[in-house]
């Protein structure tokens, strides 16, 4: 075993014996979660897996064979069996992860589960002459610069083509000396660099255009998209149209670039976002919310953080927008004094107040340190286990995803958690029938 350990347990342990093997099988429940199995000798490696089913997939594995089979069976090495259960793959993911960290390390982690580092736009600001490319080797000191994650290495490759077809930032990777004599590039006789290598522009002015592509990708083309707006109006009050048309015919551009990075691409150090998943069913009539925190890229915390929505009206979506229940909301109880009278003086917590509130305890401020080389390991996990969980079809992600910018959109939030919520109750009930 190589690599370093990460502490964590699972929530359920019980000792298993071949001989009374029955008792221990029927207290697991037939739930979706994450299981280790783990023999009597300390250094031996445990068998840790993820299922749908707790239970069957436990029994499979413990009971006696029957007849000759190929089928993995551990009767006879098993010790003790250690499961958590989870509410969605996402949470399943996570822990399976966690689990596999602590036993074997982030490498072997990595290897086992397939997870590879996402790809991002590299901004090279501290280069004399920045210039952008795509990459997924992260490095500790310029998380500022990395943009991203993308889906895939060809969807950051368009990306990041798409905005230099609009701007005139150099594509050679080399280090540059700009030399008058120097021959230029395919790119500058298309008028498509401003040609540094050779001086074809001053200093001052590459540097502009190097802070505008930087502005273009902080903003995802909303800062360029502003500037055009205003002077597409201007031409037009001064009824020069053709110019009107042909800012307009480069918003068009602007906006098509703008729509080759999603709205989780933006510079690492601010990759801060709440996930939303359907938590682990406890039987109770209330349900809950199990809520992950994305803080700088890394999914926090190992175990998510649960949202009651006792009292919650959820959305009807058959209702219509102008319905009383198109917008979740709280049923606020009156509090009683000790003489069982309402205590009107008290106040009353609201459900975006109680929100507002779990999401302070949960995104503490940042401390602004960066983050060593084992953190560095475990981000490019988190960032792998996120892109994996966001980028598929819209029809197969379960739960949802909110940014922060600036401030969490806690009403937008509200109507997420009713949603995943509604959604869950629906899965389940589909799944009894």
């Amino acid at each position: 075993m190589t690599g370093n350990r990460n502490h964590f347990e699972f929530e359920h342990s019980l000792a298993f014996d071949p001989a009374a093997d029955e008792a221990a099988l029927a207290a697991i429940p037939a739930r979706a979660g994450v299981f280790g199995l783990y023999g009597e000798r300390k250094d031996a490696e445990p068998y840790l897996t993820r299922c749908a089913n707790l239970q069957r997939r436990i029994r499979r594995m413990l009971q006696p064979p029957v007849g000759a089979t190929k089928r993995l069976n551990l009767r006879e090495k098993v010790a003790r069996i250690e499961y958590t259960v989870t509410g969605s793959e996402f949470e399943a993911l996570l822990t399976l992860y966690h689990a596999t960290t602590a036993h074997f390390g982030h490498e072997d982690a990595r290897r086992r589960m397939r997870l590879h580092t996402p790809f991002f736009v590299r901004f090279m600001m501290e280069n004399a002459y920045p210039r952008a490319y795509v990459t997924n080797r992260l490095s500790r000191r310029a998380l500022d610069s990395f943009f991203g994650p993308y889906p895939s290495r060809l969807a950051a490759d368009r990306a990041l083509n798409e905005v230099l077809n609009i701007f005139k930032l150099r594509r050679c990777v080399e280090e540059l000396a700009p030399d008058p004599s120097h021959p230029g590039c395919v790119y500058s006789e298309m008028k498509m660099c401003l040609a540094p290598c050779f001086k074809g522009c001053s200093d001052e002015r590459y540097a502009e255009e190097a802070h505008a592509v930087l502005d273009f990708f902080r903003t995802r083309g909303e800062s360029m998209l502003a500037k055009l707006a205003i002077e597409r109006d201007a031409a037009s009050a001064a009824m020069e149209f053709e110019q009107a048309a042909a800012l307009h015919t480069q918003m068009v551009k602007v906006k098509a670039a703008a729509q080759c990075s999603d709205e989780i691409v933006r510079p690492l150090s601010q990759l801060d976002a709440v996930v939303l998943q359907p938590a682990a069913d406890s039987g109770d009539t209330v349900k809950e919310v199990a809520i992950f925190t994305i803080n700088h890229g890394c999914i926090e915390p190992s175990r998510p953080a649960l949202f009651s929505t006792l009292g919650m009206r959820h959305a009807n979506e058959n209702s219509g927008s102008t319905s009383l229940f198109a917008q979740p909301h709280m049923l606020a109880a009156v509090p009683l004094d000790a003489a069982g009278e309402p205590a009107l003086d008290t106040p009353i917590e609201t459900t975006e107040e109680r929100l507002k509130r779990t999401l302070l305890q949960l995104m503490p401020p940042s401390t602004g340190e960066k983050p060593s080389e084992i953190q560095m390991a475990g981000l490019s996990d988190h960032l792998s286990l996120l892109r994996r969980w966001y980028y598929r079809p819209a029809k197969q992600r379960v739960g949802e995803i909110f940014f922060r910018n600036g401030d969490f959109p806690v009403r937008r939030m509200l109507r997420g958690i009713s949603r995943v919520v509604v959604g869950a109750t629906a899965n389940e009930e589909t799944a009894a029938n």
